[in-house]
């Protein structure tokens, strides 16, 4: 049975309920920890036979956080109407994604939705996993980098004042390192407002560059060309696509609408279009497999794997083992990158540490040389 459900709700009048319920949601947004939450705690309700109205009303009355009782709420009085709970769900898009609203609907008309709910559990665990080992990588190398240039400032602005009378009676004599490090000491402490003022400059200009502006093209363009960065963004596009074209496939979505949903997820228009060239290939008729055959992006094994399930007719099952392929991929490429950050960090680390005591070192050895 394919499934095609949107988030434009049945009926949108506006209620002082709603209002309320956006203003609460401007306070504190539900996080992903709330919607896991969400997920098992109701999939456990109904598995033990209880409504899903009185389900989620059982939900509302435990929930700790003001947003996400808001939302549910929302949701129990709109089931109370007389709508669907995929339509319920589709009313709230900052909560629930198409992915999720359109395999509870296949639930619902299937009549397997406590099935639905357990797979949609195992994806969100399965995302916030993903999303926990890519921030414990990248964190330890990110506070090196900060801890370096931390030092660097402490050493410039308040150790090499100290030294700057002494090291000018011997100006002609200084190493060109220490006369590099005592100018940029002279411009931190005296023109620090304008760089402050700067940086933040920069800042703001570049991130509405990447953000807004040509640059998050290019920035598209280098995840998916620079040698490491390419296989741990690919890893992540592709894990997160795959797993949900198998689950949605799995449980009767359609194929276009399951196409949407990954481009909701993958925040890369390079990406996007390459999903944007299969879908319309699916809607012309021509198939899956046609619309990966000619990305560069794509190895050959996933394109002939793709292919082969979509002529044997088992391409859920081929979509959900590519995903796992690239989500253990994923990991080792992650755990290598923190093992070869490390030591090249702590090596830059103590070059610079290096060279800046060696450019106070030197000229005090020098000048104690020049007396004796």
């Amino acid at each position: 049975m394919a499934i095609e459900i949107t988030n434009k709700p049945t009926s949108q009048a506006t209620t002082p309920g709603r209002e309320s319920l956006r203003f609460i949601l401007t306070q504190s947004r539900p996080t992903a920890r709330d919607r896991i939450s969400f997920i098992e705690q109701l999939s456990l309700l109904l598995e033990t036979g209880n409504s899903l109205q009185a389900s989620l009303g059982t939900l509302s009355q435990h929930s700790q956080n003001p947003a996400m009782k808001a939302i549910i709420d929302a949701m129990v009085n709109d089931i109370g109407d007389g709508i669907s709970f995929s339509q319920a769900l589709s009313r709230h898009p900052e909560m629930f994604s198409t992915t999720f609203v359109n395999l509870i609907a296949a639930g619902e008309q299937g009549g397997f939705m406590e099935q639905v709910m357990q797979q949609l559990l195992e994806m969100e665990e399965r995302r916030e996993k993903l999303r926990t080992t890519v921030k414990s990588a990248l964190t330890y190398p990110v506070f090196l980098v900060l801890f370096s240039i931390s030092v660097v400032i402490f050493v410039l602005v308040v150790v090499f004042p100290k030294f700057s009378d002494m090291f000018i009676a011997i100006q002609d004599e200084l190493p060109i390192t220490t006369k590099i490090l005592m100018t940029v000491s002279n411009i931190l402490i005296n023109y620090w407002p304008v760089l402050i003022l700067g940086l933040a400059t920069i800042g703001v200009a570049g991130w509405y560059w990447i953000n807004r502006g040509a640059g998050k093209t290019i920035l598209d363009q280098l995840k998916l060309r620079l040698p490491i960065a390419r296989g741990i963004f690919t890893g992540i596009y592709f894990s997160q696509t795959f797993h949900i074209l198998g689950l949605s496939l799995g449980n009767g979505v359609n194929i276009v609408s399951a196409l949407a949903s990954c481009k909701e997820i993958v925040p890369n228009r390079r990406f996007q279009k390459l999903l944007d060239i299969v879908q319309t290939n699916v809607t012309d008729g021509a198939g899956i497999a046609s619309g990966f055959r000619d990305s560069d992006i794509v190895p050959q094994l996933i394109k002939q794997m793709i292919s082969t399930g979509e002529e044997t007719g088992n391409l859920p099952k081929v979509m959900s083992r590519i995903a796992e392929h690239y989500e253990q991929e994923l990991e080792r490429q992650l755990d290598a990158f923190s093992k070869i950050a490390e030591p090249i960090m702590l090596l830059i680390m103590g070059l610079v540490v290096g060279l800046i005591v060696s450019s106070l070192i030197l000229p005090i050895f020098q000048l104690s040389t020049s007396v004796g």
